[in-house]
């Protein structure tokens, strides 16, 4: 028996649709058969949208069993908590176990302030599997359920020919419609959320079907010496943190004509992941995919496919968890590529950009620190954030930090992580009780003297 308000999904189709040209834009339609399951009558469902800002998200509509229904905005008490929510109210109580059809129609045009979750040009496309498609939420009850998705769904990606596309799913075939192409995937309910890459791209693998595979706008010589380098990459991240779909096999790189920083007033090569890849700008590439920092730049997006899609962070740990995690992901590629002395230079690299920071920067502590922290503030944050990891390493060994990491992605998979999830595996593969280290490196300022001396020596620092 229900023992609150709730409803399932018991169908989901969705149509995503790509318009090209000087005013490109992106169309989708999403369609659910939904099943009131609760135990009480409805008077509305709230749905999630994307930030209109950030996605340029126009032309909303909505249907309810074939004829129009209206979108409200939610009650003034509530706007301030999902200000980016809506409600679709009924003509009539939704009874219990009653049926409704529900169809929504949106577009993506020309975002004022575009992040990471989308890019949209002339003949390419991307969208992110994170915030991007509108949410059915739950109603307002402390043990109503979340509606997800049904055991499987299927969705389209229709593009004009000429286009390759990547998405989230097991293919499920193609057709030709007139000028365009439909291409269909198959989601399983053990599938984390959809994602799309699409462009005019032109296709490089140095390595061969084994090796990273590059799309650009215009063919490309890519160096097979950074093509092993970022396979390596590649290669260590599946190692110590677990394979990722069963679909994505080597990772893409695909160029963007002007990609959004991942973090404001980021320096350097432009480059942000999406599951299974990366994308990387036309200027970056322009400048040498040769480079170390090209490479470095490609690697710290490629990790943000563990921390950051299969896992996410809570938005009170969205610096520590979101970056330190990657940017640790950084030393243990480093580590397999040179041992441990280079495991040795990363961490005194980031010692040194910690001690450069609090000279420009007032410091506070990582519990409290946020990407929207000031530039200079947040410096510090990002340098200090792997270093707490490597701490961890240091005192839990290598195999325990390797397999608890491996642990929260997999059983986490899809899900918010923080802290005590963290603290937690890493206890238990571990043997040891990390209270004073997590609280030490939180909630203090400053680093630790005895880290210090084991990176750089009684004269560090």
């Amino acid at each position: 028996m229900p023992i609150a308000p709730g409803y399932r999904v018991n169908k989901e189709s969705r149509e995503i649709r790509f318009v090209a040209g000087s005013a490109p834009a992106i169309n989708v339609q999403a369609s659910y058969s939904l099943q009131n399951t609760g135990n009480s009558e409805l008077s509305f469902i709230d749905l999630t949208l994307p930030t209109r800002a950030g996605y340029g998200l126009t032309d909303l509509h909505a249907e309810l069993d074939g004829r129009d229904t209206e979108l409200s905005q939610l009650p003034e008490e509530l706007r301030v908590d999902f200000p980016d929510a809506m409600r679709i109210g009924f003509s009539s109580p939704w009874k219990m176990s009653a049926k409704y059809d529900l169809t929504l129609e949106y577009s993506f045009r020309s975002p004022s302030e575009p992040g990471s979750g989308i890019t949209l040009s002339d003949s390419a496309f991307h969208l992110g599997s994170r915030g991007v498609f509108i949410a059915l939420n739950p109603p307002k009850h402390l043990l109503a359920p979340y509606p997800k998705r049904p055991n499987q769904m299927y969705y389209s990606v229709i593009v004009p020919q000429g286009l390759r596309v990547l998405a989230r799913g097991t293919p499920a075939g193609r057709k030709r419609t007139g000028a365009d192409i439909e291409y269909r995937y198959r989601l399983m309910s053990s599938d984390l959320a959809a994602f799309v890459v699409a462009g005019q791209y032109t296709e490089t693998a140095p390595l061969g079907d084994s090796g990273p595979i590059f799309w650009t706008f215009e063919p490309a010589s890519i160096d097979a010496g950074t093509a092993r380098s970022l396979l390596q990459s590649w290669n260590t991240l599946q190692t110590e943190f677990g394979s990722l779909d069963k679909n994505i096999h080597v990772p893409h790189i695909v160029e963007v004509p002007n990609l959004p920083e991942h973090i404001s007033g980021e320096q350097g090569v432009a480059a942000i992941a999406f599951p299974g890849g990366a994308l990387v700008s036309s200027s970056s590439l322009a400048a040498g995919v040769q480079s170390e920092e090209f490479i470095e730049a490609v690697s710290h997006a490629l990790a943000h496919n563990w921390f950051g899609d299969e896992m996410y962070p809570i938005p009170t740990a969205s610096l520590v968890l979101g970056e330190g995690l990657p940017e640790y992901a950084m030393i243990a590629i480093d580590e397999a590529r040179g041992g441990q002395a280079a495991r040795q230079q990363r961490v005194k690299r980031y010692l040194l950009a910690y001690d450069n920071a609090v000279r420009q920067g007032q410091e506070e502590t990582l519990a409290v620190s946020r990407l929207s922290d000031p530039p200079a503030q947040r410096r510090i944050a990002l340098a200090k954030a792997p270093l707490f990891f490597a701490a961890l390493e240091d005192e839990c060994g290598s195999q325990a930090m390797q397999s608890a990491l491996k642990e929260v992605v997999t059983l986490l998979r899809g899900e918010q992580v923080g802290y005590p999830a963290i603290r937690a595996a890493l206890e238990e593969k571990s043997g040891k009780n990390l209270a004073a280290t997590f609280r030490l490196w939180l909630n203090e300022k400053g680093i630790p003297e005895d880290f210090r001396e084991r990176y750089e020596g009684k004269q560090g620092g």
